[in-house]
């Protein structure tokens, strides 16, 4: 029956495009309906047979599609922040005819449908990605590192990573799924979409609880999927999504409902090799999506691939496609370069701007840097959902842009000179410019535009008294009269008069006595497990076993303008308010000693002079 429906399908299409329309295929001849003339023309009776068979095929797959689609509770599945719900269409299917396949109707037959590469691009994208002469240790690292979650009950919301080169790879992905752990719950909880709210608090429970092990499989796995989609679709433009997969899945496995499982991905890629371009084009398939919600069912579909050793390969290889290879090479500062760098297989900083922001530059600065002559260095060129921070900038050797420092969520892929891992907060909050920061600015912007000793620092009295309306300061008489005792008024003795006028009367004096230190919390994740191969441990005993690790740190960010001797000390005030306190002085406690790694380097350069503090062992970034 749907052999048939296909024909009469074909035929139809056939019909449009041919002179004259060839005779139908049919049982039995055709009856003439009441109201049409025998007499028609050949050109009239070919749109009418054309119509008639395209309605028959539309009608028997309407037909087939009521009886076996789901009760009318059921929804289409949605698509990612900021779409809209839309049904879900097959790429290859006729324009006006819409298939939609239930959640659970997936078989390994979805999987093996795409598309082969021709030869030349099978060249280009294993030369752009390895290069010439790559080693076998470095395909083995980059053959073996599937997409999978901790299976730490602490650290099950990360992603673990086997071999070294593809860290990159995997710190961009987890700082997406982290995204949607943490701020859209609702979208991986099968709930009503909300995503108008650009500022809001992570996930409650995950917040009161400080507990990612409350997190759910399904959860879990829906996080990852809408991941792997919005980063294809960044690469993409936001135009189209390139999925790549593997030939052989599906072999030696018959095509039943739930057969594509873990155990029977190990099996069948059991002697699968890539070591060139010719390996990667025999087995390499693609599919290009251009509706998010076919691309969603698709990495839902391949899952099992994903987390199979191939999986980090494979998203790296779609997202290149995704964003077009010449693209790619466009985006680079030296195309002739592989993009997994040696001698040790590291992802390129192009590959994680690539999945950060969707073009592979090879800078972390913003915009692009003119160098004369018409020649350019490339950077971020918009501000991305999840940033990146580096090691390399504190030690001098890079700068690292706002559009990455300051990232729409709070979350950081964080870079040293052999690893990523990742640092998030559960809060936007952490990202807020201090609110005496802002007033110190208001202040410091009318001094200097009453300025008029070409930068000195100095005003008249009457510049002074034009300050303080601008501000809407109010000084005690006594203040303003020694201010202006000399006939002009110094910057640095105005600041000092300021830091001690409290904020009510338009200073800056806290009665917290934090002086507008910002305190919050961030986690840092790192999933690297040295000891184990694909999950299974083959050394000796004596070798110490590194699992995946997060770390909760404690962080005081003062001030830009707090005095350094102020830094060690914050003053908090033991009275209770009133006249009881006259006379008192404020206790002084000493917080806890400021800890240091090279994470903490990392911080600093978002927050400058922070503290950060922990509990156990130093958080490792390598």
């Amino acid at each position: 029956m749907a052999d048939r429906e296909e024909e009469d399908l074909k035929m139809a299409m056939r019909m449009s495009m041919q002179n004259s329309p060839p005779e139908p295929k049919r049982s039995k001849p055709r009856d003439v309906p009441d109201g049409i003339p025998t007499d028609e023309s050949p050109e009239i009776k070919s749109r009418r047979i054309q119509r008639e068979l395209m309605a028959a095929a539309a009608e028997k797959r309407m037909l087939a599609f009521k009886k076996d689609s789901p009760p009318p509770a059921s929804s289409p599945v949605p698509v990612s922040a900021g779409s809209v719900m839309v049904p879900i269409m097959d790429s290859d299917s006729v324009p006006g005819s819409i298939s939609v396949k239930k959640e659970k109707e997936i078989s390994v037959g979805d999987l093996n449908l795409g598309k082969e590469l021709t030869e030349a691009e099978a060249n280009q994208l294993f030369s752009m990605v390895f290069g010439a002469g790559v080693s076998k240790g470095i395909l083995s690292q980059w053959s073996n590192q599937g997409i999978r979650f901790s299976p730490d009950p602490e650290t099950s919301m990360g992603l673990v990573q086997h071999e070294g080169g593809p860290c990159g790879v995997l710190a961009a992905i987890q700082a997406f799924v982290l995204k949607y752990l943490l701020f859209f719950p609702e979208e991986i909880g099968n709930a009503e979409q909300n995503l108008s709210a650009s500022r809001r608090l992570a996930n409650s429970q995950l917040v009161a609880s400080n507990d990612f092990s409350s997190l759910s499989e399904d959860e879990k796995s829906r996080a990852l999927i809408r991941s792997m989609c919005e980063i294809l679709f960044v690469c993409g433009s936001n135009k189209r999504a390139v999925i790549a997969t593997l030939s052989i899945v599906g072999h030696n496995i018959e095509e039943s409902e739930g057969n594509l499982t873990d155990e029977n991905m190990a099996k069948v890629l059991e002697d699968l090799s890539i070591e060139s371009a010719l390996d990667l084009r025999k087995v390499l398939r693609v599919n290009t999506y251009t509706l998010q919600a076919n691309a969603l069912q698709k990495l839902e579909a391949m899952v099992p691939v994903f987390r199979s050793r191939m999986g980090a390969l494979l998203f790296l290889l779609s997202a290149l496609l995704s964003r077009g290879l010449d693209s790619v090479q466009a985006d680079r500062d030296d195309p002739s370069l592989p993009l997994v760098t040696a001698p040790f297989g590291h992802a390129s900083q192009e590959i994680v701007n690539l999945l950060l922001c969707g073009q592979a530059v090879p800078n972390v600065f913003d915009g692009r840097m003119d160098l004369g002559g018409g020649m350019f260095l490339k950077g971020i060129s918009r501000t991305v959902e999840v940033g990146f921070l580096t090691l390399l900038e504190s030690l001098n050797f890079c700068k690292v842009g706002q559009n990455l420092k300051c990232p729409k969520w709070p979350i950081w892929v964080i870079g040293s000179e052999s690893h990523y891992t990742v640092v998030f907060a559960l809060d936007t909050s952490v990202q807020d410019e201090n609110e005496l920061e802002e007033r110190e600015s208001q202040i410091r912007k009318a001094f200097d535009a009453q300025d008029q000793s070409g930068g000195g620092g100095f005003i008249s009295v009457e510049g002074f008294h034009q300050v303080l309306r601008d501000t809407n300061t109010r000084l005690p008489p006594e203040k303003v009269d020694h201010l202006c005792s000399t006939g002009f008024i110094v910057w640095s003795e105005f600041w000092q008069v300021i830091l001690d006028l409290d904020k009510s009367m338009g200073g800056l004096k806290d009665s917290t006595g934090l002086m507008g230190k910002k305190v919050f919390e961030l986690y840092h994740f790192n999933g690297i497990a040295k000891s184990d191969l694909n999950g299974s441990q083959l050394i000796s005993r004596e070798t110490p076993v590194q699992r995946p690790r997060l770390t909760k740190l404690r962080v005081s960010v003062p001030p830009r303008w707090t005095p350094e001797e102020y830094m060690a000390d914050v003053a908090v005030s033991s009275s209770s308010g009133g006249n009881e306190s006259k006379g008192k002085e404020n206790e002084v406690t000493k917080p806890e000693p400021p800890q240091h790694a090279p994470l903490v380097d990392c911080i600093r350069t978002r927050w400058p002079r922070s503290v950060c503090n922990w509990a156990g062992d130093p958080p490792s970034i390598v």
